[in-house]
């Protein structure tokens, strides 16, 4: 579990997180969404330890991220696990190298025992027989799954995920998300997704944060989302006639 609690970050005087409090439980998938400028992308940094705040605490299961040593901070990077949002894989490398990669850095596991590993987390993740292939030679939805399989290579607490279905088709995102919420769910590991793809917030979003102008504006969950009276949201998600129309007749249902 993370918890956040009043959480300020400035940039050259100006606040960009005024006071943000929240709470992102193990097997739970938690999407955090808002405009560009809302103060979400620093706010995952944040949590990340990339960005340093002001006033506040993050705290990983009791450990406050400001409190530890460097070999605590070391620890807990290595229960940390990250997709980015174009995938970050080493064009040089092979998919099994990219994979194995956090392992050699890591851990002093043996050649055999590293490899095995491999396999498993790219056997999870349904890449079969790609090991030797090289990212360029994979479509964007299975360099995502290699991304992934990377991110809980080392069996990580903690899952963080910049906009993972950036640049896919829609059949794709949904396998990526369907993905993401199943490892969340059969490892326990607190997950927590930076999107702006309301597909994804509605099918995944077990928690969901507003974030405005670097206040969090409105949580909940995709299907509290449908419910809510708080305008901000309500113009953020259902800008679309499509999603205007789908929480109309979902309302109209529940009356």
């Amino acid at each position: 579990m993370i918890t956040v609690t009043d959480l300020y970050k400035k940039f050259n005087g100006t606040p960009v997180l005024k006071g943000i409090s929240a709470t992102f439980e193990k097997g739970e998938t938690s999407m955090i969404i808002g405009t560009s400028g809302s103060g979400k992308t620093v706010f995952l940094k944040c949590l990340l330890g990339l960005h340093l705040p002001e006033e506040g605490t993050i705290s990983f299961d009791g450990r406050i991220h400001s409190n530890l040593s460097i070999k605590q901070h070391r620890q807990l990077r290595q229960e940390i696990g990250m997709v980015f949002q174009g995938g970050a894989l080493y064009d040089s490398l092979t998919v099994e190298e990219n994979v194995m990669f956090p392992l050699k850095m890591f851990t002093n596991n043996t050649y055999t025992e590293m490899l095995k590993r491999v396999n498993f987390v790219l056997n999870r993740v349904n890449l079969y027989d790609a090991n030797k292939k090289f990212p360029a030679q994979l479509s964007g939805g299975m360099q995502k799954r290699v991304a992934i399989a990377r991110a809980i290579v080392m069996n990580p607490k903690y899952l963080f995920c910049d906009e993972p279905n950036s640049g896919l088709d829609p059949v794709t995102a949904t396998v990526i998300d369907n993905l993401i919420k199943e490892i969340t769910s059969e490892y326990q590991i607190t997950t927590v997704i930076n999107s702006h793809d309301m597909n994804s917030v509605m099918e995944i979003g077990e928690k969901i944060i507003f974030l405005q102008n670097g206040v969090k504006a409105w949580e909940g969950s995709n299907k509290e989302i449908f419910k809510t009276e708080n305008e901000a949201i309500v113009n953020f998600v259902y800008s679309s006639n499509l999603f205007k129309k789908v929480r109309e007749a979902y309302l109209n249902e529940i009356k």
